[in-house]
Formats: structure tokens, sequence, C-alpha cells
């Protein structure tokens, strides 16, 4: 009988996973609801509160491979240390900022309501580089943590060990999303702050651990420079067939980003205040969780184009599901009001969308880079997602101010209830561009096989 290896991995490997597992429960746990802190305690309105959030995505997806060519210069270590310690300035700052500028006289703080007075101030902007400084420190950590998996593990260990690394991210993800309605259920708007507080705390136990326990394996691939990335971010630029690809799949994280741009005001204000949003949100992952592995077995004889576009179809029943529990009455569905209740429904087909697009997505991108050259085009595969990110947020924010405005702006609630009474038509929207995105993908797979078999033939 043969006997089982037991698999192990060096120090740095845990300590990688560790902190990127706090990582993420910092990052979600704030992100979940920023564009409620922006709004109720730092008095942006829905549409600046949007643009801000979507601002702070979109730097998030394009930063990381430069700043991975900066981290393979200076060290992983160094580069972990200054990205936590960034991560935690720039969460404790978001916390201390709304006492800051209460200090300054020209805010009221009151823990029933928010920090009042801010909507006509500009103090209300130090904001900006506060959350420029997460934006950077956070751009280190993918290419650091990840970089660290492929160095610490050989070809044998290494599916195993990005294996860990994806339920750490998951875990991470879902703690810190889960930590939230118990602080807003105990302080209100007020734990809106003090979650800052959690995030910052957990970032700094990470530089802690850093310090203390990570090195790196020194040996490693040559490191990438600055031009080497520019030129192919170029060459991606320029390939009329990726560029497509990436606005149509635009198309479908619009859709997909509205969990964290247009549903936590949505529901709090169409449901209640009651309503536990980020419970909501950690829907999706679980539903990816549990539906990806049938998925991947169910499409493995299908294209990736096939699979992407039946995903595609899938969103504009979502985005339906999620405009129809406006529609449904106040009565309970299964203890929660009709419009929580739908919009969990329309976030579970969002994770099944996910599990037929995302993994296929990058699978098709990496066939269209250059032989060895699969890696720096990869880089550039989430482009999608810096689109979306400023794309969806933005037009959230108009949606929202439109249809479904903010209950401080009126002066009786039946002002505001006159005013929302189409709340659902955002949801139409979505449904639109996840139809355009849907039939652009068809059209596209159509067009693509006929260039390849004419190029075929010409051959």
């Amino acid at each position: 009988m043969e006997k089982k290896v037991k698999v192990k991995f060096p120090k740095a490997f845990w300590v990688a996973n560790a902190v990127e597992l706090l990582e993420r429960a910092a990052y979600y746990g704030v992100f979940i609801v920023i564009t409620l802190y922006l709004s109720r305690i730092l008095g942006f309105n829905d549409f600046q509160a949007a643009m801000l959030a979507g601002s702070f995505s979109a730097g998030l997806y394009f930063l990381p491979t430069f700043a991975g060519a900066v981290a393979d210069k200076i060290g992983f270590k160094k580069s972990l240390l200054i990205a936590f310690t960034l991560l935690s300035v720039g969460y404790f700052s978001m916390g201390v900022l709304p006492t800051m500028l209460e200090s300054s006289g020209l805010v009221e703080y009151t823990k029933t309501t928010q920090f009042n007075g801010l909507r006509e101030s500009n103090l209300k902007w130090i904001i900006v580089p506060i959350m420029i400084v997460i934006m950077i420190g956070g751009s280190f950590i993918k290419s650091c943590i990840t970089g660290t998996v492929a160095r610490e593990t050989t070809k044998e260990t290494r599916a195993q060990g990005y294996s860990i690394f994806y339920m750490m991210v998951n875990i991470g993800a879902f703690s810190g999303k889960t930590i939230v309605k118990p602080l807003r259920d105990a302080m209100g708007n007020e734990g809106l702050v003090t979650l800052n507080y959690f995030a910052g705390g957990i970032t700094l136990l990470a530089v802690i651990l850093v310090a203390l326990f990570y090195k790196a394996n020194r040996l490693h691939e040559e490191s990438k420079s600055f031009t080497q990335i520019f030129d192919a971010l170029i060459k991606v630029l320029s390939n009329a067939r990726l560029i497509i690809l990436i606005i149509i799949i635009t198309g479908f994280w619009m859709v997909q980003h509205q969990l964290y741009a247009t549903m936590p005001k949505y529901v709090l204000r169409l449901a209640g205040e009651g309503s536990a949003i980020s419970w909501f949100a950690n829907v999706n992952p679980l539903v990816v969780f549990l539906t990806v592995g049938f998925v991947t077995q169910l499409m493995r004889n299908k294209t990736s184009l096939f699979s992407m576009t039946v995903g595609m179809f899938i969103m504009p029943v979502s985005a339906l599901c999620m405009a129809s529990g406006h529609l449904m009455g106040s009565d309970p569905i299964l203890g929660l009001h009709p419009v929580a209740f739908m919009m969990i429904v329309g976030i579970v087909f969002q994770g099944l969308a996910e599990t037929f697009i995302s993994p296929r997505y990058l699978e098709y991108f990496s066939l269209q880079a250059p032989k060895g050259e699969e890696g720096l085009y990869l880089g550039f595969s989430h482009l999608h997602s810096f689109l979306s990110s400023i794309l969806g947020f933005g037009l959230s924010g108009w949606l929202l101010t439109k249809y479904c405005p903010d209950p401080l702006l009126f002066n009786t609630h039946a002002e505001w209830e006159a005013a929302s009474v189409n709340a659902h038509y955002i949801w139409f929207y979505f449904v639109g561009i996840a139809s355009v995105s849907a039939i652009s993908l068809i059209v596209y797979g159509k067009v693509v096989k006929y260039i390849d078999r004419k190029k075929e033939i010409l051959n």
C-alpha cells in the first residue's frame, strides 16, 4: 500500500496566508459599507460617495501589476511591511477623521444620526488622500501574497498551496462582512466609524506578524521592469479582440459591482435599517464556493465563450429579481421584507453567473497572449473591473439620486415615499446593460469564429 506523503509548506507561506486573511477581513468589512460611511458619516451625496468608492475600487484593480514590479525590486518583506503600515494608517485615519472634523467646531456629532453639517463643508474631502493611502497599500498585497505562494511552493505542491490561499481569501472576506451587522446593531451609524478601528487593528497585527515571522525565499524569477509592463499594457490596448471582450465583460461587472454600490443603500432605505446587508453580500461567495466545481465540470467540453455567454444571460435574471422585491408590497417572505428577500435571490443568480464567467474569462484572455507573455497580459485581465468600478459606481450614484434618494433630504417620510415610488427602476437599467452585454457576446463569438476560419483558409 502506497504511503501518503504529508505536504509541508515553509513558514513564509503560512505567514503570507495568515496576513492575507487579515487583509481581506479588513477590506471587505469596510468596503461593504463604504458608501454608507461616505454619505452618513461624512455627508457626501449619493453620487459623490459612489464616485469616490468606484475610483478607490478601480485603483485597486489597476495598480497591483505596477506595485508588483516595485515589490520585486525592494523585496516582498519590505513591501508587505510598507503595505500593511499604509493600510493601518489609512483605516485608523478613517476612524479618527469624523472626530477630528467634530473637534474643528464646524460639524456636530450625534450618535443617533450622523455628523451633521458636512454636506456644506469642503473638509469632508480630506477623505480622498486617506483613501489613496489605503489604495496604494492594498495594491501591494495581491502581488506579494500570490508571489509568495508561487515562490514557497514546488510544482508538486503549488495546486494545494493556491487552494489554501483561496480558502484564506474567502474566510477573510466572509468574516470581515459578518462583523458589520453586530456593530451596526449595537452602535447604529457610529458602528460605521468603529469598523475602521477594527480594520486598522487587524492590519496592524499583520504588520507585527510580517516583521517577526516572515522570511521570503530569495530565489525567484526575473522581475519585470516598468517599461515591460507599459509595453504589455499598450499591446493589450492595441488588441481589438481583447478590448472588445473587455468592454463586453465590463457590462457583467457593472451589474456585479452593485452588490457594493447600490445594494446597501437600496435595501436599508426600502427594507429597513435592521436589514443584514453585509450578510446578504456573503451569499455571493457562498454560492460561488458551492457551485463552481459543478459548473466547471458541466462546462468542461464547452468553449470559454459558450460558458461566458451562459453566465451573461443569467445576469438579467438577477437584476429582475432585485427589481421585483419593491413590487411585492411589505408582507414578509420567510421573515424578510420582500425587498431583502428578492435581493438575496438576485445575489444567488449573480454568484451562479460568476461561476460560468470568471474562470473561463481568464482562460480565454491568457490564450490571446503571445507565447511567453501570458503573465504580463493577465496582469491587465482585470481592466474590465477598472472600467466597471468607475462606470458601475457612478451610474449607481446617479440612479439612487433619481429613484431612491437619501431620506434625510426630505422633511417627511411621506415625501420620501413619493420620491422613491419607482425605486425598482434602478434595476431595469442593469437588466438592460446585462442583456446588451449577453447579446454582444454572442455576436462577438460569431465574428471571432468567422475571422479565425477565414485566417485558416488563407493560410
